[in-house]
């Protein structure tokens, strides 16, 4: 199983970044597909999953600026971010969980409960 992250870059404050995870050696419609992000210093924290029935969750912090999407077609899961801070500069993981595991934190699982996760991609927002 492998999950590519890609789409990072530098920016500055107010523009947009879209995000790819392209997933090999697994379906996503099959799995939870979540998006976590680790500052400098800082621990990796929850920024977005959608779930494999569709139903998607946001960070308090990325409400109404990100979206995720997925295409079943191409494999592949995006993180659509809008409006970027210099608070959102942050190497991007996309992870991986089986759906049809049990026992998660519910409603969607943290950090320590996905199966699989790629390299990271780095965003940069400057101010």
């Amino acid at each position: 199983v492998q999950l590519q992250a890609s789409g990072g870059g530098s920016v500055q404050a107010g523009d947009s970044l879209r995000l790819s995870c392209a997933a090999y050696g697994l379906t996503v419609s099959r799995y939870f597909m979540g998006w976590f992000r680790q500052a400098p210093g800082k621990e990796r924290g929850f920024v977005a999953v959608i779930k494999s029935g569709g139903s998607t969750y946001f960070a308090d912090s990325v409400k109404g600026r990100f979206t995720i999407s997925r295409d079943d077609a191409k494999n592949s899961v995006y993180l659509e971010m809008k409006g970027l801070k210099p608070e959102d500069t942050a190497v991007y993981y996309c992870a991986a969980r089986n759906s049809r595991r049990v026992g998660y934190s519910y409603p969607y699982p943290v950090a320590g409960e996905y199966d699989y996760w790629g390299q990271g991609t780095l965003v940069t927002v400057s101010s």
